[in-house]
């Protein structure tokens, strides 16, 4: 009786986990890092924000609050190369809601948000 108590306590916590798991992933918010990829190093951010400024990109505007893990739209806003300077990385930089943010590119999703 003992043996069977055990082997249905151990089925039923194999077949909770992989629901656990998948629940912690899809409820709540977005994650904090989308991307384990390259991005601008702290010490470059002052220089970067600088930059961003002197270039006098056009800050769009959306409803929502810009946030990791958001996507956005399709159309209407314009990305910009990020300077080698500033490190080798994919994702590209715009300005939303006033918060420069870099996005990666085919998916148009933030993945940092540059205070």
């Amino acid at each position: 009786m003992r043996n069977r108590i055990l082997a249905l306590a151990t089925l039923a916590a194999a077949i909770g986990s992989p629901l656990a798991a998948q629940a912690q992933s899809t409820v709540g918010r977005a994650p904090v890092v989308v991307d384990s990829g390259p991005t601008i190093a702290v010490e470059q951010r002052p220089a970067f924000r600088d930059y961003v400024v002197e270039q006098r990109v056009p800050a769009f505007r959306i409803p929502d609050r810009v946030v990791v893990g958001a996507t956005l739209p399709e159309s209407g806003i314009t990305y910009y190369d990020v300077p080698q300077r500033f490190g080798a990385t994919t994702y590209r930089y715009t300005v939303v809601n006033g918060e420069t943010v870099l996005v990666e590119p085919r998916s148009r999703r933030v993945v940092e948000v540059l205070d």
